[in-house]
């Protein structure tokens, strides 16, 4: 059974945007995009909401934009090889390859998915996210946590799930990010 993760880099106190919607105090460096490269290839499936997704979409094209470095190039080749679902009630269309809309997340479908799926799976977005972790799905947590103190915005967790958690992994970069990776408990 595929392992459904839910990964976001974070302010140290717990948000991945600040009251403006900025996020850009998270931009990971080459040597923190790199160990994100390594997590992310066992990945065959991304869940997102239409902000995510929104966000997200860029890295179908990034490869193609002059002077990319090696790590944006094998991010872009790594997102590109993997399945996309959107939950979005608005979204028309979609603008990248191997990608659906779904209407409304359900959570028995994101069982199914799991059950059947021969690669990992995340969620992106700390709104899909948190429906995943109402439901009881979320198998993994991966924070990175940056040396920052926003003070308000979009939290990263949601605020009425009640979690015991298992460390697994954790890990120091030179630019102070903090990467750590937790099991979920039943």
């Amino acid at each position: 059974m595929a392992r459904l993760i839910y990964s976001a880099i974070t302010s140290f106190d717990g948000y991945v945007a600040d009251e403006d919607g900025n996020f850009d105090w998270g931009a990971p460096d080459e040597e923190v995009h790199t160990f994100v490269n390594d997590l992310e290839r066992p990945i065959g499936t991304y869940l997102y909401g239409r902000r995510m997704y929104e966000v997200m979409v860029y890295w179908e094209t990034a490869h193609t934009l002059a002077g990319q470095p090696t790590f944006v190039r094998d991010f872009a080749e790594i997102w590109r090889a993997a399945d996309k679902v959107v939950y979005s009630r608005t979204l028309e269309t979609v603008s990248s390859a191997r990608t659906r809309i779904e209407r409304d997340f359900d959570p028995e479908a994101v069982r199914r998915m799991k059950a059947s799926a021969g690669r990992d799976i995340t969620v992106g977005g700390p709104e899909l996210a948190a429906q995943a972790f109402g439901a009881g799905l979320v198998d993994e947590v991966d924070l990175f946590l940056a040396p920052i103190v926003v003070g308000g915005g979009k939290r990263a967790l949601p605020d009425d799930v009640r979690l015991e958690l298992e460390l697994l992994d954790e890990r120091r970069f030179g630019n102070g990010m903090v990467h750590l990776r937790y099991r979920t408990r039943a």
